[in-house]
């Protein structure tokens, strides 16, 4: 029976994050998925995670690839179900029915294109650091996205064949460059209402938060016009400034 949905998890040395994202998958109720982890072979106790973690819907490749997104990459060319959902190391689903809130939208929709819903942001421990200073709206489309990366990449499930793959040119926000054009392609997108992903808040674009916004100011401009991006970007800052003020009055 083909899965309705494939789990991408990519990680490179990170046995811990791993341990705690493949325990999340194999918590859901629903059980109509594959999980493939790419790892890039890991030289920690990555390898033994995953020989505990053997399931006959776990799909486990281990070998070198030139970065996160050609892992990821890697793992759309393996997978078989009819939605994508990336989980990287770290990240967990947010309770043991984030599959069946899913599948839930799906079978109420016509093959709608992405199932998203919100994110909270968590510290290696699973403990909550705090929600995304970005929410993701009750109505999504194309141009949602040229305010910014509305939806986090970990919390929306997108149908398998309007997906590409990634572009391997960014390093940083090539997540954000496949989310449009996701939606470029997407003739309906689903709101579940609920949060769906705990999103480890230490990882890669983080770590390079200065190169990632540039990019993403890059791809933005590709899309969504020069002028009209540079103009946002002053919406962008005094958004931020408030998150952060919010945020300080609420300690």
């Amino acid at each position: 029976m083909t899965p309705l949905f494939s789990i991408i998890t990519v990680c490179y040395n990170a046995a811990d994050d791993l341990a705690r994202t493949i325990a999340s998958v194999d918590s859901q109720t629903f059980t109509q998925f594959e999980h493939l982890v790419i790892d890039g072979a890991s030289s920690d106790n990555t390898p033994r995670v995953l020989s505990d973690a053997s399931s006959e819907r776990r799909i486990i490749v281990s070998e070198p690839d030139n970065g996160i997104y050609d892992a990821m990459n890697k793992g759309l060319g393996k997978a078989s179900g009819q939605y994508l959902i990336f989980l990287n190391a770290g990240d967990v689903f947010h309770d043991d029915s984030t599959l069946q809130t899913y599948a839930d939208c799906i079978a109420q929709h016509s093959s709608p294109g992405i199932v998203y819903g919100q994110t909270i942001l968590v510290d290696s421990g699973n403990n909550v650091v705090g929600e995304r200073h970005l929410r993701a709206p009750e109505h999504l489309t194309y141009n949602s996205f040229a305010e910014g990366m509305l939806v986090c990449h970990q919390a929306m499930a997108v149908l398998r064949r309007i997906a590409p793959l990634y572009d391997t040119k960014y390093r940083f926000s090539a997540d954000y460059d496949w989310c449009v054009k996701c939606l470029q392609h997407s003739r309906h997108n689903v709101y579940t209402g609920k949060v769906m992903c705990n999103y480890l808040s230490e990882g890669l674009t983080t770590a390079n938060r200065r190169a990632s916004l540039i990019e993403r100011f890059r791809i933005m401009s590709h899309y969504y016009g020069f002028v009209p991006t540079v103009l946002r970007h002053f919406k962008f800052v005094i958004r931020f400034l408030n998150y952060n003020s919010n945020k300080e009055k609420q300690r």
